[in-house]
């Protein structure tokens, strides 16, 4: 698993930071990728990076402010020529009149199959290694946060016990793996929760789309592995923060800390903060949250298999 950021910067494009958009690279999903937001521009922000478009086939969508959503139909459209196969989109309310208006307006012909699903709290997406759930936040118009936690992984194989079995290795062990239980030739049922080892938690990763860090979300996000949420305002600006429901460095710290995470990654950052501003602002996360880096464009994140 690993999180590239794409765009980082709040409002509109700057000369450092483009709008919001951040890929999940999955490798357990067949190499697939899934992208949060689609601000304007990323598909030029793609072309910067490995990433295939055709690859991406989960685009899930926290709101519909432009700076989230402009960058749609171009992807879209771009993707029809790069061998795109179906598509899911995830978003608030109105995302389906957006993009069908879109492409109806600019006659565009998609060639792969495009299945829109307008968000309601709760889980969204289930698929063989991942569950996704939502949650409205708090930002004047319906915007959400999503949860993609990983299901627990089977224990690593206890080789030992299949020995003692008189069980040698080779491609039978892989079939012992797959199946609950396993019989032998000379008729013994092996269970495979006997040879396994502890089961391995799976991997969480919580990204908030614009929001008031309201306290009351430390469940939703409890214990990921990364949490990646907004920081529009430096904490002198709070009161800025409140007029346009967005959350200032120390508050998405403290919500960090209440969600007993393990990493935060802030990300839209207001563009009346420049480089030289980049280290305050993170040290005033850090002076809470200590595990927190500040977001660049094409930032890259990877996620450790837990072990326990």
């Amino acid at each position: 698993m690993k999180l590239t950021f794409l765009g980082t910067g709040a409002g509109m494009p700057s000369k450092e930071r483009n709008v919001s958009a951040i890929a999940l690279s999955l490798l357990q999903e067949s190499n697939s990728v899934w992208l949060f937001d689609c601000g304007e521009g990323t598909q030029h922000q793609i072309l910067h990076t490995s990433i295939k478009p055709r690859k991406i086939n989960n685009i899930f969508i926290t709101h519909l402010h432009g700076d989230h959503i402009f960058g749609l139909p171009g992807f879209l459209s771009s993707r029809s020529f790069q061998d795109g196969d179906k598509l899911t989109i995830y978003g608030p309310k109105g995302i389906k009149q957006y993009v069908e208006t879109s492409l109806a307006i600019s006659e565009t012909h998609l060639s792969y199959p495009l299945h829109i699903v307008e968000l309601s709290e709760g889980k969204i997406l289930e698929t063989k290694q991942f569950n996704v759930y939502c949650k409205k936040l708090d930002h004047g118009i319906p915007s959400y946060g999503f949860r993609i936690e990983e299901k627990d992984r089977p224990g690593k194989l206890q080789v030992d016990k299949l020995k003692a079995l008189g069980i040698s290795p080779g491609p039978i062990y892989k079939e012992i793996i797959e199946n609950e239980t396993y019989t032998l030739p000379n008729g013994t049922i092996i269970d495979r929760k006997q040879i396994l080892g502890p089961t391995r938690p799976g991997r969480i990763v919580s990204i908030l789309g614009d929001t008031i860090a309201h306290e009351q979300y430390h469940t939703f996000i409890k214990n990921s592995d990364v949490l990646v949420h907004e920081a529009t305002f430096s904490k002198d600006h709070e009161d800025l923060a409140k007029k346009y429901h967005h959350s200032t460095t120390k508050q998405a710290a403290q919500l960090a800390k209440l969600g007993t995470v393990k990493k935060l990654i802030l990300t839209h950052i207001s563009s009346r903060y420049q480089e030289q501003d980049y280290a305050a602002l993170l040290d005033e996360a850090k002076q809470i949250f200590k595990n927190t880096v500040l977001a660049t464009d094409f930032y890259e994140e990877e996620l450790i298999r837990r072990n326990s």
